[in-house]
């Protein structure tokens, strides 16, 4: 068929991935590959968006892969650009993300060990600790192999990044095409999803007709299996509680009545309480409080069967009565067919579903109250209510920072999948603008919006001009209380350190980057300036200032601490 590039080979082998997007800045050993994605990518779906910072362009492909469920793909070049890539990837690594890295080395002859050549770094341990796959391709030849390897490790068992190094002179090298082989995914990987052993599902069926108050822990192996019609279905039949993983969110719609929401005083009762749980692929890290008593019931009165289609992944943090090695939607698929087979059907949840409710309806009241607060300076939960209220359900919503993604969390509801992006067991900021950008590009006919804190803004707030350039229409509320406020929360006896900033104006380094900003400082101006960001058609930030004293209380933030820096549990 003729001369082929090992470039040109690294373009069709995403190209029969179907890969949509790479994510990264250009350097000089990617010059090949650029070229190769302009002349035979672009025409047929694949196409290079340069970011501002690798870090940025991580994120993206890593919210490319949480919004997809398939691989987001971005690079780096040799040296300072592969190391700038890590900070994206360990979040992906640390949120199950299926990310494929791809970094470009010096010549082949001069790494592995280095001779001295400039920027050589060595790539391949650098991500080693935060890949499931990591190779160096040595040879032009194994181009297609390798990424198939990657990808096939990227998106089996617990989903996870991988690692890509290419030598220079590999992306040069040519050959014959017809020593290469392009297979599509059902050529070399498993597609079908393994089904639950007929014995732990028979277990499973008699553990669920034994309880009287049963709840269902929904993780992220949910929307990665795309379950959510077995699980409503499943919730519903048995009219068991749910409650989801803070990734999870929107795998059930929170206007549910049988739905908690996580981390809230209805959840915590409702997880506390349960004579059996359903964990669906969450692995019961801190965010879910370890598994540990308060926050869930004593393993000698609650039963627990954990679901995950990676057996590394059973028992981490708690004892399990039963372990299901199984994909989570050929599970219920199994489950609800056995339970109607059986004619198990519930009319009504457990009595003690009112108590939860109640619970979870006094917890809130304070903050939908402050939602609406008229306060000066503004209550931070305030542009939280205001900007909810002003998107369809089908919105992407995208959280970042610290206090700012408690705060919103308190107000946004998610009611659909594929709709909710934060950081979670990574607990890394800055990676909201990348995230929201990509959703933006992925969904152009979804609203999307962000709030995030000043502090997290910051630490990616160049791709402004990212968004600005592509047409990727965000709008961005940022609570702006100048300063660390988490951080700053935690200081005793008020000897701050290290925590406050310069009163940034964000809305005017936005019209700098060519975006919509404005400045809002009082409540009612809130509403106002939304509608101007929305009519304005250009990604937009409003700068709201929020009282920094307020932001110093986050409720329940004691507590959160006490979890994450383990003292309480």
């Amino acid at each position: 068929m003729g001369k082929i590039s090992g470039a040109e080979a690294l373009v069709r082998a995403l190209l029969a991935e179907d890969v949509r997007f790479v994510f990264g800045i250009p350097g000089g050993q990617w010059i090949p590959f650029l070229d190769a994605i302009h002349r035979i990518g672009r025409p047929q779906g694949l196409d290079f968006v340069m970011t501002r910072h690798e870090q940025a362009a991580a994120h993206m492909a890593d919210a490319a892969s949480r919004l997809t469920n398939r691989v987001g793909v971005c690079l780096g070049t040799v040296g300072p650009g592969a190391v700038d890539l890590v900070p994206g990837v360990f979040e992906a690594y640390s949120e199950s993300s299926a990310v494929l890295a791809l970094t470009a080395q010096v010549q082949s002859w001069k790494a592995y060990p280095d001779n001295g050549s400039t920027q050589f770094c060595d790539q391949k341990r650098l991500f080693e600790p935060i890949t499931k796959f990591n190779a160096v391709v040595s040879h032009w030849r194994r181009i297609p192999e390798l990424v198939q390897r990657a990808f096939r490790s990227a998106l089996s068992g617990t989903p996870g990044p991988v690692h890509l190094d290419f030598p220079v002179d590999v992306l040069y090298a040519e050959g014959e095409e017809d020593d290469l082989q392009f297979l599509s995914p059902s050529e070399y990987r498993i597609l079908d999803r393994p089904a639950p052993a007929p014995q732990a599902l028979r277990q499973a069926v008699e553990m669920i007709k034994a309880s009287e108050n049963p709840l269902i822990h929904a993780g992220g192996a949910v929307q990665r299996a795309e379950a959510f019609g077995e699980l409503r279905e499943l919730a519903e039949r048995l009219q068991a509680a749910v409650t989801c993983t803070v990734y999870a969110r929107g795998v059930f719609p929170e206007s549910h009545p049988l739905h908690f929401l996580p981390m809230g005083y209805g959840a915590i009762s409702a997880q506390a309480e349960a004579d059996l749980v359903i964990d669906l692929g969450a692995r019961l890290c801190a965010m879910d409080m370890w598994g540990k008593v308060p926050g869930w019931g004593v393993p000698e009165a609650q039963r627990f069967v954990q679901v995950d289609i990676n057996p590394e992944s059973m028992a981490l943090t708690r004892k399990v009565d039963l372990a299901v090695q199984a994909d989570v939607k050929e599970f219920l698929k199994a489950l609800l067919a056995e339970l109607e087979r059986e004619g198990v059907r519930r009319e009504r949840p457990h009595p003690n579903h009112a108590q939860y409710r109640a619970a979870q309806e006094a917890w809130m009241a304070d903050f939908a109250a402050a939602g609406t607060s008229e306060a000066v300076p503004i209550h931070p939960l305030r542009p939280v209510a205001e900007f909810r209220s002003r998107f369809p359900q089908e919105a992407v919503v995208v959280l970042d920072g610290g206090n700012a993604q408690v705060w919103a969390t308190y107000l946004t509801r998610i009611e659909r999948p594929f709709s909710f992006l934060a950081q979670s067991d990574s607990g890394m900021l800055g990676g909201g603008l990348p995230k929201a950008i990509a959703a933006k590009l992925l969904f152009p006919e979804r609203p999307v919006f962000l709030l995030t804190g000043d502090g997290a803004f910051g630490l990616n707030i160049q791709e402004l001009e990212t968004a600005r350039r592509l047409g990727a229409a965000v709008v961005i509320g940022i609570l702006n209380d100048r300063a660390w406020g988490m951080i700053k929360a935690d200081q005793p006896g008020e000897r701050y350190i290290g925590v406050d900033f310069h009163d940034a104006d964000y809305a005017a380094i936005a019209r700098g980057f060519g975006c919509f900003g404005e400045r809002v400082e009082r409540p009612e101006e809130i509403g106002p300036a939304l509608a101007r960001a929305e009519a304005s058609g250009l990604p937009a930030v409003l700068d709201v200032l929020v009282d920094p004293a307020v932001n110093l209380k986050v409720p329940d933030l004691e507590t959160l601490d006490a979890i994450w820096l383990d003292e309480v549990l």
